[in-house]
């Protein structure tokens, strides 16, 4: 998952693809985009995904909302996997801000080694712990505003802590839903922080709470960037992506 703030990262708003990746995106080939599914579509489309997995859960191993922050954090242009691998020990040592301080940056630097951008996150890491016990008693606030106050926190990772920590209906937007929202299309936006705001206007509220998640599964594990499943997918007849797969 990718994200924002850190000033060694790429400078993207919210992790997602570029406007112009948007837009190709939405017309995939050449061909002119058809305009976003009407609200019955909309309906139906999360009904399914709804039927076919009912409490979708994200990829990222955490305990608490602290460990679940600095999971979204250190996810920023790195793979779930491989931020697990490397959490597994680091959780272990360090599941509070008070024994993330404790452990210190260079800990916290020899413990997630493996992860793009390692130096740079484990001085947000560090940065936010240190933050947590200052202001907020070692607790993580709920406030997605508060939290993209937070070193290395924009607000996708704001909106992912939200939406697992505390079950607000946030849809946070990374580069698999960006690309499974143009290709529906469930909506057409050139950045994901636009993105974020059109799903959320328009996704029914009894799905809300899990759109992320099923989109996001969906996007990695069916409507994949070069080869799409078509073949597999669930809403394949209320998708109007011009070149589905056989």
């Amino acid at each position: 998952m990718s994200d924002l703030k850190s000033p060694k990262l790429r400078p993207r708003r919210s992790g997602g693809p570029s406007p112009g990746k948007g837009k190709a995106l939405g017309a995939a080939s050449g061909k002119r985009a058809p305009k976003p599914v009407d609200a019955a579509t909309v309906t139906e489309i999360f009904t399914r995904f709804e039927a076919a997995n009912p409490e979708p859960k994200g990829e990222l191993e955490h305990t608490n909302p602290f460990t679940l922050l600095v999971a979204v954090v250190l996810s920023a242009q790195a793979t779930d996997a491989g931020v697990n691998k490397a959490t597994r020990n680091l959780f272990a040592l360090a599941d509070t801000p008070e024994r993330m301080l404790a452990l210190g940056e260079e800990g916290v630097r020899e413990q997630i080694k493996t992860i793009n951008f390692f130096n740079t996150k484990a001085k947000n890491v560090i940065g936010l712990s240190q933050r947590l016990v200052d202001e907020f008693d070692g607790k993580v606030p709920a406030s997605v505003e508060i939290l993209e106050t937070l070193p290395g926190v924009g607000r996708k990772t704001a909106s992912v802590v939200a939406n697992m920590a505390f079950g607000e209906a946030r849809i946070a937007v990374d580069t698999h839903i960006f690309r499974v929202s143009h290709r529906i299309p469930l909506a057409s936006a050139p950045t994901p922080l636009l993105m974020q705001e059109k799903l959320e206007a328009i996704v029914p509220d009894r799905f809300r709470r899990h759109a992320h998640h099923w989109l996001i599964l969906h996007g990695r594990y069916v409507c994949k960037a070069r080869r799409p499943e078509c073949g597999r997918c669930i809403i394949r007849d209320l998708c109007r992506y011009p070149d589905k797969t056989d």
